[in-house]
């Protein structure tokens, strides 16, 4: 039998969640009160699930509740800034803001457009588009959160010294920064880990922190950060820099002369290493990109189906399902960031591994750091 915790539970996960996707928020549509011929607006699944994990110019909360957020345009008309809820009437819905040109959101996406609401794309190419979205607002609060959560812990080690038993945030924070140092930088970077550790922390904090807030991205304060392949390409870019910067001869020597081989094969393999240097940071882009954007997608799926089918009883399916998917994803959030950190630290590795050979010619050398 259902205790009756979890049946209250499931309750109050389907009441918020008719709440969050009432007919104000997903513009399902119902018949006009004063016009009963009016037909309601068909349900746009697509539109619905993208609406919802793509960056915006405004922080929605529920219904026709938003936080409107700066917009900051610069084109050869000079630079101007404004409120993003000049961009849209009081349904949410766009309309077109008269500033240096006409301006409006299409799609996310601010377009110069004509008077008659097309896009110009020759005006819309003078425009440079340094707006405060959603995403970035979610980045400044994750950027707040971990220096707040690392002062702290910073704070107590220096009053009570490393060497005292970790208290409160401590106890939580300690055991996950050895894991990394122990588990991650140490056995991949090797004995150089102490110099690239504060390095593949960040990442792998910065990466969990906004997994976590961007969990259900529908959610009252939500956003899908980790979703957003610009992010995860800025951080795969970082990890690039780092790499090839800090690349020993012998990392250059693998790539376009590799050792223990004939010219020909050296010939042969060197494009093909060398192309894998630039695949390496695309590789770290799409699989955290895609990750997470498909457990989002997901979720919000599952809960469309009771929009579809306009029926209660499907949420004795659905909410069930996407509780069981977010708390799935939960997990994912952690292992994802481990993955990225991991693989930043194998890059950094073997890019700064000393390897030893006994002969140009030989078939056989040590890989191993004998210093």
């Amino acid at each position: 039998m259902v205790s009756r915790s979890m049946k209250s539970l499931l309750v109050l996960a389907f009441s918020l969640i008719s709440l969050l996707f009432s007919n104000n928020t997903f513009a399902i549509g119902t018949a006009d009160s004063t016009n009963s011929h009016h037909k309601a607006e068909k349900f746009d699944v697509a539109k619905t699930i993208l609406d919802h994990i793509r960056d915006d110019y405004s922080w929605h909360l529920w219904g026709h509740t938003s936080i409107p957020l700066p917009v900051i345009l610069y084109s050869d008309k000079g630079l101007e800034v404004f409120s993003s809820a000049k961009l849209m009437d009081e349904h949410h819905s766009p309309i077109i803001y008269q500033g240096n040109y006409s301006y409006k959101n299409i799609e996310g996406k601010i377009k110069v457009v004509n008077a008659d609401g097309t896009v110009n794309a020759e005006l819309n190419s003078k425009v440079w588009d340094f707006s405060f979205t959603k995403n970035v607002a979610s980045l400044f609060i994750s950027v707040f959160i971990l220096l707040a959560v690392f002062l702290t812990v910073g704070a107590a080690y220096k009053k009570r010294g490393v060497s005292s038993a970790p208290k409160g945030l401590q106890s939580f924070m300690e055991p996950v920064v050895l894991f990394i140092r122990d588990e991650v930088a140490k056995p991949n970077i090797g004995h150089k880990y102490n110099t690239y550790l504060p390095f593949i922390l960040t990442i792998f904090f910065l990466i969990l922190i906004n997994n976590l807030l961007g969990l259900v991205p529908f959610f009252p304060g939500g956003a899908n950060l980790s979703g957003n392949i610009a992010f995860t390409m800025t951080l795969a870019v970082f990890v690039f820099i780092v790499v090839n910067i800090k690349g020993n001869k012998s990392y250059w020597g693998h790539i376009f002369w590799m050792p223990g081989m004939h010219w020909g094969m050296k010939l042969f393999l060197a494009p093909i290493e060398l192309v894998g240097v630039f695949t390496k940071p695309i590789s770290l882009t799409i699989r955290l990109f895609a990750n997470m954007t498909a457990g989002h997608i997901l979720v919000l799926s599952l809960i469309c189906l009771i929009f579809i089918f306009e029926n209660i009883f499907t949420s004795i399916v659905a909410v069930p399902f996407a509780a069981f998917i977010g708390l799935i994803e939960c997990l994912v959030a952690f292992i994802q960031a481990f993955i990225f950190a991991m693989l930043s630290s194998m890059y950094i590795g073997m890019a700064i591994e000393e390897h030893h050979h006994h002969g140009d010619n030989e078939p056989h050398y040590n890989e191993s750091d004998e210093n």
